[in-house]
């Protein structure tokens, strides 16, 4: 049977993920372009740099969870060995997409938290063009819809892995080779 306290604390960790990814993606900064008390050069200004700590904050949350769920699983290659049969071919797709959209999450936090929080010092003399680069929208928010999806792929991965695992049956009959008489 699957841990429910392990299934809801799981669940919690991704919540909380999605909620600052989905955070991260509302409060990415964005800069202005200002010039100089003297109009000589022109450089760009920064708003709030929060998204970059949400973005930490979600990796670090997802990170948590998947640690949970694969130190209870055993990553799935160790431990005692799994009932044949459904639960443990579903289990071993579910690991794999697990892992798949755990690592796409990952990547799009982190280089959001890193790429928002990159703010140039650029200035610019008298009538150049200025441009001041900022996080593209939409990075942040591919990292909470593939929390989403770690988030429901690991659970349901945990319940068929359970299932599979309380399932097994050692064999029990004799494992020697017979030497008596054949009748």
């Amino acid at each position: 049977m699957a841990s429910k306290l392990l299934l809801v604390t799981v669940f919690i960790f991704d919540l909380i993920a999605f909620g600052l990814a989905v955070a991260a993606e509302q409060r990415r900064s964005t800069a202005t372009i200002h010039a100089d008390s003297e109009n000589y050069y022109n450089y760009c200004i920064y708003d709030s740099d929060i998204a970059s700590g949400y973005g930490v904050g979600a990796f670090l949350f997802l990170l948590a969870s998947q640690v949970l769920i694969m130190f209870a699983s055993k990553c799935f290659c160790c431990g005692k060995p799994l009932s044949p049969g459904g639960s443990r071919a579903c289990a071993v797709i579910l690991f794999i997409a697990c892992w798949v959209f755990f690592f796409i999450a990952e990547i799009c936090l982190f280089a959001g938290s890193i790429r928002n929080a990159y703010h140039t010092r650029y200035r610019n003399f008298f009538t150049e063009s200025l441009d001041c680069p900022s996080l593209r929208k939409g990075v942040f928010a591919a990292g909470a819809s593939f929390t989403l999806f770690t988030a429901i792929v690991s659970e349901f991965y945990y319940v068929c892995y359970s299932k599979a695992r309380d399932n097994f049956h050692s064999y029990s009959g004799d494992v020697g080779v017979g030497m008596g008489t054949y009748k």
